[in-house]
């Protein structure tokens, strides 16, 4: 990672917690009302809300997506020979961030 702050690495965690309880809860609509799906997200948004205000990045989804992807683990070396099949994709910007700059 290079130039995250500590805040920045904590609001990027919380908003994955987020990420993750909202798909979790949203995931499967008969098993879980709109008002439990609600009471749920309730506390990892403030969680995050507050995260994000800590380090400065609230209404500033550039940073905050650079943040997130300094916490995904590198790409697997293909250097290293063998197949290369199975291996993940590296994970690359997407247009939503590009278009978040404008």
């Amino acid at each position: 990672m290079t130039g995250t702050t500590s805040e920045e690495l904590l609001a990027a965690q919380a908003c994955l917690r987020l990420l993750h309880t909202a798909r979790a809860a949203l995931s499967d609509s008969a098993s879980v009302s709109p008002v439990a799906a609600a009471t749920l997200l309730a506390g990892p948004i403030a969680e995050a809300d507050e995260a994000l205000r800590r380090a400065g990045l609230a209404g500033n989804e550039a940073v905050l997506i650079d943040r997130i992807y300094d916490l995904a683990p590198p790409p697997p070396s293909r250097a290293a020979g063998g197949d290369t099949r199975h291996q993940r994709v590296p994970m690359t910007r997407s247009c939503a961030r590009e278009g978040s700059q404008s």
